[in-house]
């Protein structure tokens, strides 16, 4: 097997950032070594990578994204295939997807049938969690063949969207009650569902049809209460692991904070569209512009206080995981099914590519630290969902997902700069963000390097998961 060293970089990890070399043999990290002990040590390698100036990271690990999801009458716009090379040329080494059962359905046939996508088309490693839209008898017990068969050990439930993947709090309840006593996390779609509709209704008969309604029918409040909801049946069904997906407002983040503060396994994620965009200044957008933007839960007020308490969040841990909800449409042909009709719009925000980028300019910013860019967007994400120490950080024996980053440079996204994502605009078009991805590695394998993607598709392996390792 092909050794690589990687010469005078720094290495970043949660706890520190030192200087060392980095010698990967194989598709593992065979060990760090002080950049004066190579030679003395007689170490050797087929390629040298001198990494001067430069941070050495592990690969990213992106645990919430949407490729080819169906919505209505059409998919997300990224296919396995385009989704993972645009999150290789992101610094991103691994996912995790969604597999997805409603009601009427078995839940190892829509597993099955992600499988079948997914399997040959991935450039990075990627790995499942399973919606479970119908909770029956059936479906509770599918938990169990899931976690001991599968290596799938994370359902998501929806506290939103009825008639579609809505589940009532009795058999929200009953699946944490199941999740729980075999340690499975619970992820929440966190909104209450059926007041929104109501909202909605009432905003289309009132003829307020624009983008911009999309957030204001879906107000924070609704998200603080839905929070709180599913922290309160998490305690009562025995201090079940409980995970917020997309957290995007103040409301909701103080009963995450609460919870943690308390001691129960509550964690949560924020998203970098909720750190960077804003209500007034994009979903707001004349026209129908503002339907690039929309996005569940909604971008939110910047005459309110939320993405300085996200912030705040990220830096004292109540939020601890940066993902992307990565679920991306084209304007033409499918954000226009909505025209006329905000409800009507199909839901998500492509980001895949622009995460390690976005949350390293919070590093700049003095945000957060160069340690907890790293522990919030690669390591804490392998430790919650079952994949640390093989995913999320430099250590002997780990993966070989490594990215190496330049701080000295700038990347400007845009459509026509930086954009490998398959969809007709980008989300944060024109952003100039500090530092570059310069070199990108999964499992010992180069996928970027001089500004070209140079890793073959099928190269990306399905990950069987553990337990989470970040229980209390």
């Amino acid at each position: 097997m092909a050794r690589t060293l990687i010469r005078n970089g720094t290495v970043v990890s949660p706890s520190g950032s030192w200087a060392a070399d980095v010698l990967v043999d194989g598709e593992h990290i065979a060990g760090l070594f002080e950049p004066s002990s190579v030679e003395a040590l007689g170490i050797t390698a087929d390629r040298t990578i001198d990494a001067a100036g430069r941070y050495v990271i592990p690969g990213g690990v992106d645990v919430h994204t949407h490729m080819q999801l169906p919505m209505g009458p059409t998919f997300s716009s990224d296919t396995f295939e385009t989704g993972t090379i645009a999150a290789a040329w992101g610094g991103v080494t691994t996912i995790i997807d969604f597999a997805s059962q409603q009601v009427g359905e078995q839940v190892m046939d829509g597993l099955e049938a992600r499988h079948a996508e997914a399997a040959g088309n991935c450039a990075i490693d990627y790995a499942f969690h399973q919606t479970i839209g119908g909770v029956d008898e059936e479906s509770l017990l599918a938990i169990r063949q899931l976690v001991e068969r599968e290596g799938v050990t994370s359902i998501k439930l929806f506290m939103a969207y009825p008639g579609a993947y809505y589940s009532d709090d009795g058999q929200i309840l009953r699946a944490m009650q199941v999740a729980g006593n075999l340690g499975v996390m619970t992820m929440m779609h966190a909104e209450n569902g059926i007041a929104i509709d109501v909202l909605r209704a009432q905003a289309i008969a009132k003829g307020d049809t624009d983008p911009v309604f999309h957030g204001l029918t879906r107000p924070p409040e609704l998200e603080g209460e839905a929070t709180h909801r599913a922290v309160q049946l998490a305690k009562v069904a025995g201090d079940a692991p409980l995970y917020i997906v997309h957290l995007s407002a103040s409301d909701a983040l103080e009963e995450v904070a609460r919870a943690r503060h308390r001691g129960q396994n509550v964690f949560a994620e924020t998203c970098p569209q909720y750190l960077w965009l804003s209500l007034e200044e994009h979903l707001a957008q004349p026209g129908f512009e503002g339907a690039k933007w929309v996005c569940s839960t909604p971008l939110r007020s910047s005459h309110e206080h939320h993405q300085r308490d996200l912030w705040t969040g990220l830096k004292n841990d109540d939020l601890a995981v940066v993902s992307t909800d990565h679920c991306p449409f084209c304007m033409k042909d499918q954000k226009e099914l909505g025209i006329g009709d905000f409800t009507a719009i199909p839901n998500g925000i492509g980001g895949v590519e622009h995460r390690m980028e976005l949350m390293y300019q919070g590093v700049v910013n003095g945000e957060i630290t160069l340690e907890r860019w790293v522990e919030t967007c690669c390591t804490t994400p392998a430790r919650l969902f079952g994949m640390h120490p093989q995913k999320g950080e430099i250590l002997p024996g780990a993966d070989a997902d490594i990215v190496i980053w330049d701080p000295t440079s700038t990347t400007t996204i845009g459509i026509n700069d930086k954009h490998h994502m398959s969809m007709d605009h980008s989300a944060f078009e024109g952003f100039v963000v500090d530092g570059r991805v310069e070199t990108v590695m999964s499992r010992g394998k180069i996928l970027v390097e001089n500004d070209q993607f140079v890793g073959t598709v099928g190269h990306g392996k399905f990950l069987k998961r553990g337990l989470s390792s970040e229980l209390r």
